[in-house]
């Protein structure tokens, strides 16, 4: 699993070489863990700044209004929001943490008010700006 997280591009002879398994049984295991889900898929890792996204911000937002509607309606909103990457549902003194990306501070702005600033139920916003990232093992 190791070698597929760092490479999920990696041919499955060259993933047999590495796991020291034959290629027809590496190929049978991998398929075994994308049957019972344990893979659930394979994606490209980008450039952010090549992207046009090279400014993140995690966000955190609360809502004045905890019904299942309240929450269903913000979660459409930010699964059409092209600037949000990530949208985790949480446990604490708010409801949501975004991770946000976009191509600069200005468009944050932007994004700030005229996408997060006009969801109805929306009663706190707090902008963490990401300054670098030493360690990040997202797939």
């Amino acid at each position: 699993m190791h070698e597929l997280k760092r490479d999920g591009n990696l041919s499955n002879v060259e993933l047999a070489k590495r796991v020291n398994l034959s290629a027809s049984a590496c190929l049978r295991r991998v398929q075994e863990l994308e049957k019972n889900e344990v893979i659930l898929g394979y994606r490209v890792v980008t450039a952010p700044e090549a992207m046009g996204r090279g400014f993140v911000a995690y966000v955190t937002v609360g809502l004045a209004i905890h019904t299942k509607a309240a929450q269903e309606g913000f979660e459409r909103a930010m699964a059409v929001a092209n600037e949000v990457a990530e949208c985790h549902n949480i446990a604490g003194p708010f409801e949501y943490l975004l991770r946000v990306e976009t191509r600069d501070l200005a468009s944050y702005k932007r994004f700030h008010t005229e996408v997060l600033g006009t969801q109805p139920h929306v009663s706190a916003i707090s902008t963490l700006i990401v300054m670098g990232s030493p360690k990040d093992e997202r797939g």
